[in-house]
């Protein structure tokens, strides 16, 4: 019965909202950016805060004698090959967003930043500022959720909810069940937006390659095609185990992302893109932990409205996120060490974004500062159309441009698939093999949700929907975490 309600609730809340934003999409967009945008000024201090305590809490964790507990009985063995199961977070974490922003992101912290600094400084600045909100902290925020998950429920046997660690830490009182509640309710909701919010710029990203590629201005009917193409393709894999749909789709996805950055670090300057890689790690390794804590309070308006724009929007999408990534890494996380895991789940993905932003964002500054700094004005006008702006300055355009539809579809149909199964698992209850009717439902609500992002078509009032959906979670994640650590301190004394 209680499954039964929370589903009931979460079916009409995420339909209300893509209601809302097929009826009145501008009126969803514009109202989510005006509540954010008074909530980063009133509590962006707490944003970073509770990011970098995350980022602490995972640091203390893995270097502490807690990392060697096993998430699972003693002796367990990892389901997935290691390999695969860095290919299945990742896709699941980040990766449209990579194709999205590779040069895209960069670039505007370059054209922001060039009013206070001279043009190299602004472009060294602009890689760290992209580093710091694609690295350690994002995947911090990934990696203690899903590490509160996976510890509850293969240590202590509790469904792979966020309400387990609360009832297995404060019992099963009538409050403690209606907290509980209220989290997966607004987990459910989080993810569900978050993740429309990624298939509308997974839309807008492959149109605009399409349209490149055949010549044509973008158009309703090659939207309404794309999204129908991404619609059918996550409808498929739906039906399939998780580990056969989704790791296939991962490493395919992954492979294609691959190649393409090591094509583009070959092909273009190597020497100039391998001296900005080297340089921008050493700036953010030196720099990341204090750079958390910034929340630019003292600086000019404009400086303020782009941190806010950028990092603690960014800080915030992955909270948004993070209830569907953690219960999936969690649920494919089974058998490994709490020191394994946070050091799969935070240091692998951040030195392939570190190489990823390098290349695509050292073309970028490159054709700035050395050439005729084309892709800027591309970027200027439209996000969606810089990734595949720059690999027309290369050979084998066509192939490169084909490769990157294709990996930005596979990226929103594993993000789509994984999304379906954990709202299917928090709407059963924790069940690890949820029904195939219940994922295609919520694939079928997924859509809706897209459909209302694609609807309100600017990418900045997308992030705004999805920022708003999860501004909670900045209180109840720390509430996890404590839960967790309660837990194991109590093990560990045992």
């Amino acid at each position: 019965m209680k499954a039964s309600l929370l589903l009931i609730t979460a079916l009409a809340l995420s339909a209300a909202i893509a209601l809302w934003g097929i009826l009145d999409p501008q009126g969803l967009g514009a109202g989510a950016a005006a509540i954010v945008g008074a909530q980063f000024d009133s509590r962006g201090w707490f944003i970073m805060l509770t990011a970098s305590g995350l980022l602490f809490a995972a640091i203390f964790l893995a270097f502490s004698p807690l990392g060697s507990i096993r998430l699972g009985p003693e002796g367990s063995k990892p389901e997935f090959s290691t390999p695969s199961w860095i290919a299945m977070l990742f896709a699941a974490g980040m990766g449209v967003g990579l194709l999205f922003y590779g040069a895209a992101e960069p670039l505007t912290h370059f054209g922001a930043l060039s009013a206070h600094f001279t043009p190299p400084r602004a472009a060294g600045l602009a890689l760290f500022v992209t580093y710091l909100n694609w690295g350690f902290h994002a995947w911090a925020i990934y990696g203690m959720v899903g590490l509160v998950i996976a510890y509850f429920g293969f240590r202590h046997g509790r469904p792979l909810l966020l309400s387990a660690p609360v009832r297995q830490s404060f019992g099963d009182a009538s409050w403690v069940r209606a907290m509980g509640w209220v989290f997966d309710l607004l987990a459910i909701v989080a993810i569900a937006v978050g993740l429309a919010g990624s298939l509308a710029m997974g839309v807008f990203q492959v149109q605009a390659g399409l349209a490149g590629m055949l010549g044509v201005p973008p158009s309703a009917a090659m939207t309404g095609g794309v999204f129908a193409a991404m619609c059918i393709g996550f409808a498929i894999p739906l039906r399939l185990d998780l580990g056969d749909g989704m790791a296939r789709l991962s490493n395919i996805a992954m492979a294609i992302a691959i190649g393409l950055m090591l094509y583009l670090l070959v092909v273009g300057p190597t020497s100039y893109l391998m001296n900005g890689i080297v340089t921008g790690f050493g700036r953010y390794a030196a720099h990341a932990l204090p750079a958390g804590f910034a929340t630019a309070e003292f600086f000019e308006d404009d400086v303020i409205a782009w941190f806010q724009g950028w990092t603690l929007n960014y800080m915030i999408w992955w909270l948004a996120w993070s209830p569907f990534v953690g219960v999936f890494i969690a649920r494919i996380s089974r058998g490994r060490t709490i020191r394994e895991f946070l050091g799969g789940v935070i240091l692998a993905p951040t030195l392939f974004s570190v190489i990823w932003f390098g290349v695509f964002g050292g073309l970028g500054f490159f054709d700035a500062l050395r050439v005729e700094g084309v892709l800027a004005a591309v970027n200027m006008q439209s996000l969606d159309a810089t990734t595949f702006a720059l690999l027309e300055r290369f050979p084998l355009a066509g192939l490169t441009t084909g490769a990157t539809i294709v990996a930005a579809f596979l990226f929103v149909v594993t993000s789509v698939v994984s999304a379906g199964f954990v709202l299917a698992m928090f709407a059963t209850g924790g069940d690890k093999n949820p029904p195939v009717r219940l994922r295609l439902t919520w694939g079928a609500v997924l859509a809706a949700l897209g459909l209302a992002m694609v609807l309100v078509g600017d990418v900045e009032l997308v992030r705004a929907v999805i920022a708003l959906s999860a501004i909670v979670f900045i209180f109840i994640v720390p509430i996890l975490v404590l839960c967790l650590f309660r837990s194991l301190l109590r093990e560990n004394d045992g």
